[in-house]
């Protein structure tokens, strides 16, 4: 590593490019925090050289880290990386854009003799490609098309004609709006400079000289050239590891189009076809999980590293754990750059339809059912299922066992909590044994503990039948109404007119026997229950106490008004309608208005009590348990 003073014409009069890498971040200087105080400063530079008794001083501008690359033929310009400093060295291109502009618009070309060295590499017939290498910077791939056109413009016309969606109708720049960067910086500089030069009092002349000298020769950087024994990466991260500018996902772009760089691959066309997708904003949505909350593109890697390694990955230390994904010993596949970018694209393909619910895919399906049981715990070992090799149906096998676990735990009151923990394990228990139904089976079928468990079908049925589910332990109004859902499509044959039922969403979950049944729901021998009565049926029996009958009754009908025998789902013109009437009178409702399988069991019967909804319950358990498989 070696370290030199410059001022910008011994930065930018070589024949050289700089290169701003494909890992390095969009640019984000802007007007108010960065260009106003350097015009400021150029100012001050400028106005030294016009005062004959002051002698002008270097201005620090801080440093440049530089990679310059091999160059193993003569012809092509001599090719530097910028590892740090990116945001200084284009500013400062613009800036010298814009004096150019702003001497042509004062008709003081003279000084322009001096600039031009340091604005464009002009031995075209040395070039590889002179599009590019006639630029002394070239930015990243997504700022490329507006730097183009804004660093080839002699004037402010120019401008207007390249941008003229940024101009008012009288041929300004628009006050408010978002521009382009290049063409706000060179449109505010260039104003600024030909404004200054109009009012000096040597003229404009004197004045133009002086803005070139203070340019070429008081601005100062410190330029550190990397060897080839100094490692960019180490370099890089240690430059801006330490702020908040750069995020992991920066940092992983980074460390992969590094690698591809010393790979000699065509990092522009890995940057357009296989990482340009994540600089959409979908990517960069925030999402919180728990107590974090991170950009979309950090839970996919998180999840895709996890799928991959079959282990647990610290969000915190995502950077870190994406190097050590990418090294595994004896992992060839991921050695290169572009195997990572090919795997990663693959894994993305298949987050986006999990995350979209798109059903084309058996992934997508599985997203699109449990969007709100948020099964983001899920999602690597969704992933690893996607990218199993296994057939759609067998993936379609896999997904329903994920579904049985998250389902069947729901209803027997079982804890979620640890369900990241659970998934990872299942991967990590498996560890090189291909994922196919039988594997996940066995896999998520060995824990038996209060937190991990599978619940069988006992268990299942028991709570099924007895638990309290609305309001209890699905109180989830969304996540109850998919249980509907389901258990309406597992009532349904292939002969239905419409076999899949999709439309629940604007159904309120109704209970049959209202959670108000004193007024229209008399007991067996024709009377209301009377507050007293509902009063000691409130307070359970101690064991061994004798209960009045009539309270007995209330205690059971109290005991399955919030179980699925009982639930129903029904359009919630007709619910409000039906209210807590009698049977009779919801029965006629019923038939008027719904066609749900659910309801059929109504039209049948003369009456609804504790027995109907017990029997009504072990009829759905008999579809339950044929969709939630067992374990």
């Amino acid at each position: 590593m070696e370290s030199d003073k410059y001022n910008l014409s011994g930065l930018f009069d070589p024949e050289r490019s700089y290169l701003v890498p494909f890992y390095q971040r969009k640019y984000v200087w802007n007007q108010e925090d960065q260009w106003e105080r350097l015009w400021s400063d150029i100012q001050e530079k400028a106005n030294e050289r016009l005062t004959p008794e002051t002698k002008p001083t270097p201005h620090f501008m801080g440093a440049v880290v530089l990679e310059p690359q091999t160059r193993n033929k003569l012809i092509g310009v001599e090719r530097v990386h910028i590892i740090d400093g990116q945001q200084r060295m284009t500013t400062l291109q613009f800036v010298m854009t814009a004096a150019r502009i702003a001497l042509l618009q004062e008709s003081v070309p003279d000084a322009l003799r001096f600039l031009e060295g340091c604005m464009e590499n002009t031995r075209v017939k040395t070039m590889k490609d002179p599009a590019v290498e006639r630029f002394k910077v070239w930015p990243t791939a997504s700022d490329r098309g507006a730097f183009k056109k804004a660093m080839e413009a002699r004037s402010l016309d120019d401008l207007r004609k390249a941008f003229p969606a940024a101009m008012t109708q009288s041929g300004l720049l628009r006050v408010h709006g978002t521009h382009p960067a290049p063409l706000a910086a060179i449109w505010y500089f260039a104003t600024e400079m030909a404004s200054w030069m109009k009012k000096a009092e040597v003229g404009k002349e004197k004045a133009a000289e002086a803005l070139v000298e203070a340019l070429l020769n008081d601005f100062v950087l410190i330029g550190i050239l990397l060897s080839e024994d100094d490692d960019a990466q180490v370099i890089f991260e240690t430059l801006n590891g330490h702020g908040v500018e750069l995020t992991a996902t920066d940092l992983i772009r980074n460390y992969v189009f590094l690698r591809a760089d010393r790979e000699e691959a065509d990092t522009e066309a890995l940057h357009k076809n296989l990482w340009e997708q994540y600089d959409v904003d979908w990517w960069k949505d925030q999402e919180r999980r728990g107590r974090l909350n991170r950009p979309r593109l950090e839970w996919f890697v998180k999840s895709t590293i996890e799928a991959e390694m079959r282990d647990e990955v610290d969000q915190g230390r995502i950077y870190a754990e994406y190097q050590r994904f990418a090294m595994r010993p004896g992992v060839p596949s991921v050695v290169s750059a572009t195997a990572q970018l090919t795997l990663l694209n693959e894994h993305a393909g298949n987050y986006r339809a999990l995350l979209g619910g798109d059903e084309r895919s058996p992934i997508g399906r599985f997203g699109k059912r449990f969007r709100e049981w948020d099964a983001s715990t899920a999602h690597s070992l969704a992933l690893a299922i996607a990218q199993s090799g296994a057939s759609g149906a067998e993936q379609d096998q896999m997904f329903a066992m994920l579904a049985s676990y998250i389902v069947r735990r729901a209803i027997c009151g079982l804890t979620n909590k640890s369900y990241n923990k659970v998934f990872i394990q299942v991967l990590k228990n498996l560890g090189t044994t291909p994922l196919r139904p039988d594997s996940l089976r066995s896999g998520l079928a060995t824990f038996n503990g209060e937190a991990t468990r599978w619940p069988r079908d006992p268990e299942f049925a028991r709570a099924f039948l007895t638990a309290s589910i609305y309001p209890g332990r699905l109180e989830n109004q969304a996540r109850l109404r998919d249980v509907l859902t389901v258990l309406e499509n597992g009532l349904r044959s292939s002969r239905s007119e419409d076999p899949n039922f999709t439309g629940a969403g604007n159904l309120d979950i109704d209970h049959m026997l209202p959670r108000s049944h004193q007024q229209y729901w008399p007991l067996q021998d024709g009377n209301s229950a009377s507050v007293a009565e509902m009063a000691a049926a409130a307070t359970p029996p101690l064991p061994g106490m004798t209960v009045d009958a009539r309270v007995a009754e209330i205690i059971g009908r109290e005991q399955v008004i919030p179980t699925f025998g009982n639930l129903t789902l029904l359009h919630y013109g007709t619910n409000r309608a039906a209210s807590n009437h009698g049977f009779e009178a919801k029965k006629a409702l019923f038939l008027a208005h719904t066609n749900l399988h659910l309801n059929a069991e109504f039209a049948r019967l003369t009456k609804w009590n504790t027995a109907a909804i017990q029997e009504r319950g072990r009829k759905l358990l008999e579809v339950a348990t044929k969709v939630w498989v067992t374990p």
